[in-house]
């Protein structure tokens, strides 16, 4: 259960601080006293228990952190000690006191000349854009330093002061000079020969090109490649899906796609593509894409740096959003900063409409969803013996509003009805997000996770055999082999870089039938009696909709693209209105089985899915389904097309109307375009709004 794991690591963390809360007295107390054997106990316990939380408790050392009592103010108190203990004890002569002292002071005055040259170096890697599926060699990119050296200060300060530590523990219980000055003269050797490695960096032989030249490569790159349409994505750490989900139909677009990202992170966290992915960070180098070929951007999310390229006049910008539901958030007033807004059918027109937030209906395009290509038509009543449920409800979003997700006041007694019926195979999906505006969603989704594990421990029945493991275990490796890049341990995002260079020609295809392979591995290799429960980004939730017989979800991008498949499907009513305002108010509901939050209506429900005769909502979501997704012909793929090649002409007459009427002024759209970028910048948070490097910080946030 989620929550034993929580209290049992929380009492793990409690233990550790407690132990070296005891192992600083002790050492206090074997120095003042003195009591050598103490002392050398506490002082070699204190540092082990100090090794093994660096690598196996980041959580605490952020905590510890955060109240400034951080690996190098524990280590400092903990060497201060030691000095405390050689002056104290009585068989310590104090003619070495004071050598053993300074050569300690020395042992940090390395250390931090470490720590500054492994700033140096990393700033001179720090490159003002990253690429992926580009041939970057033209930048000369090396590989990083070791880790230990240049990113990780903590633990090379605890690991350099080990024979520092024991060379002071031995004088202190030999009563020798000897044995201290040579574990801390290798502690400073160390360091000193750290630094003197890390600077080898600094060379020109192991450095890359500097920023003006790396931009003006990207200048070259972009008039070479001549990008036409792009894919324009910022968000946090867990919003890469709303981009993913469209990177297969970036890559059927005619012409040269590209994908723009703002944040560093977000680089490794798009999925495998083909497409050329440049992130540029900041404001006054995403203006090098207005002198490109560069003619639309499409946007599948709104972010704060959205405004930095709406600023761009030469590039025209559509929204396509991530998904279409009949939430607020889907009619969002940014909409009317773009060009034009793309949606799937004629209830998203309808409901811009309904809005009225200044979107214009004549910027409204319909191309329906082409990345629903993979969901498949319904096949009637369920197949075998038993009755596939999908429950995927959304997350609870930022308003607060109890109708947005159904994991606080209905997931529970959902689960417990399906979990009730002999003859269900419950597949449960929550949203990656649930529980991170409100705890409570959070908790409800634990304690669902835990009802239906117990649920499935009860249950028995033949499984496949070990060739179905065998089969997805050899699957899975070869689809990995295809999309991740191995990577070691110390490479950092210019390494990265540069081993991600052009892809091999056909991996897209390669990609596309291996993950299909995967998926079928997948559920071969679980009994058809067994429920699941899917929280990562495999299986995806386009082939969940293809094992389902029935879904349940919220008001929420889900429940439309469902509808593709004409599959039976439900959506839990918690947001205080009656049926009837509920279906009036929510378009997308009005072909689906409400549920109440006791979800008494379960029973019935799995027997419309298992007699068809009974489902008498079959002909409204066919009408539905053409309402929110559009006509099946011309094909969603072609319509999206077409509406990137149309938008991309509007730009080549906007660019020539203006080229016009500039021409007897040259160099006038350099300059405004220079003092909207200075503009942009005075007006970004600092660093630009990224997020910060979490292995430069050197602790990570349990």
């Amino acid at each position: 259960m989620p929550s034993a794991g929580l209290s049992s690591r929380r009492a793990v963390q409690l233990t550790a601080l407690l132990a070296l809360t005891v192992f600083y007295a002790a050492q206090l107390a074997g120095a003042l006293l003195p009591n050598v054997p103490v002392f050398i106990v506490a002082s070699v316990a204190g540092l082990t228990l100090d090794l093994y939380l660096t690598h196996q408790q980041p959580g605490l050392l952020a905590l510890l952190g955060k109240v400034r009592f951080d690996v190098t103010t524990r280590q400092l108190l903990r060497d201060m000690l030691i000095v405390i203990g050689l002056v104290r004890i009585p068989d310590v002569p104090p003619d070495i006191e004071r050598p053993l002292t300074l050569l300690l002071l020395a042992a940090y005055a390395t250390h931090f000349l470490c720590q500054a040259v492994a700033q140096l170096v990393r700033r001179s890697r720090t490159l003002p854009i990253l690429t992926r599926n580009i041939d970057a060699s033209a930048l000369h990119l090396t590989i990083a330093p070791p880790r230990l050296l240049a990113r990780q200060p903590s633990r090379r300060l605890l690991r350099f002061s080990i024979p520092g530590t024991l060379g002071l523990m031995l004088s202190a219980g030999l009563a020798s000079e000897l044995w201290g000055i040579l574990g801390v003269g290798l502690s400073i050797a160390l360091s000193l020969g750290g630094a003197v490695y890390l600077g080898t960096w600094m060379l020109p032989k192991k450095r890359h090109a500097n920023e003006q030249r790396t931009l003006e490569w990207l200048d070259k790159w972009l008039a070479k490649y001549k990008p036409t349409v792009g894919m324009y994505f910022s968000g946090g750490t867990t919003s890469a899906y709303q981009a993913n989900m469209w990177l297969s139909t970036l890559d059927q677009l005619d012409g040269n796609p590209i994908i723009v990202l703002r944040e560093r992170f977000m680089v490794q966290k798009i999925e495998a593509t083909d497409v050329p992915i440049i992130c540029i960070p900041k404001v006054a180098h995403l203006m090098h894409l207005e002198h490109s070929t560069l003619k639309v951007l499409l946007h599948p999310a709104n972010s704060g740096k959205t405004s930095q390229v709406l600023r761009i006049p030469t590039i025209k910008h559509a929204f396509i959003n991530h998904g279409e539901s009949d939430k607020l958030s889907s009619c969002n007033p940014y909409a009317k900063a773009y060009d034009e807004v793309w949606v799937a059918g004629p209830a998203a027109r309808e409901r811009y409409q309904l809005a009225d937030i200044g979107v214009d209906d004549r910027d409204v395009v319909e191309v329906g969803r082409p990345q629903l290509s993979p969901i498949e038509p319904s096949k009637g009543a369920p197949q075998g013996a038993y009755t596939t449920v999908l429950y995927a409800p959304t997350w609870e979003g930022w308003t607060n509003d109890p109708g947005n997700t159904s994991v606080i006041l209905a997931g529970e007694n959902i689960v417990r009805a399906l979990l009730a019926d002999p003859g269900v195979r419950l597949l449960y999906k929550p949203h990656p997000m649930t529980g991170s505006v409100d705890p409570r969603a959070g908790a409800a989704n634990a304690r669902i996770q835990a009802m239906i594990a117990e649920a499935g421990a009860k249950r028995s029945g033949p499984r496949p055999g070990p060739e179905a493991a065998a089969e997805l275990e050899r699957r899975t490796r070869e689809l990995d082999e295809l999309t991740t890049t191995a990577f070691r341990n110390g490479a950092d995002e210019v390494e990265k870089m540069m081993l991600q260079s052009t892809p091999e020609k056909g991996r897209a295809g390669r990609v596309a039938a291996a993950t299909a392979a995967w998926e079928a591995a997948y559920w071969a290799s679980f009994p058809e009696w067994e429920h699941q429960i899917v929280t990562g980004p495999r299986p995806a939730i386009y082939t969940c909709f293809n094992q389902a017989d029935l879904l349940i979800s919220d008001v929420s991008s889900v429940v439309s693209d469902y509808l593709t498949s004409e599959k039976p499907y439900a959506v839990a009513n918690t947001s205080g209105l009656s049926e009837e305002d509920f279906r009036a108010g929510f378009p997308t509901v009005r072909a689906a089985a409400i549920l109440s939050p006791d979800a008494a209506e379960i029973p019935a429900l799995l027997e419309s899915v298992r007699n068809p005769a009974k489902d008498s909502l079959a002909a409204a979501r066919s009408e539905l389904k053409v309402h929110l997704l559009g006509p099946a012909e011309p094909p969603s793929m072609a319509r999206f097309n077409q509406a990137a090649i149309d938008l991309c002409a509007s730009t080549d007459a906007r660019n020539e109307r203006v080229a016009r009427r500039t021409n007897e002024i040259p160099g006038q759209r350099e300059t405004e375009a220079q003092e909207a970028a200075e503009e942009a910048e005075l007006e970004a948070p600092p660093n630009g709004g990224a997020l910060s490097d979490s292995e430069e910080a050197d602790q990570v946030t349990a």
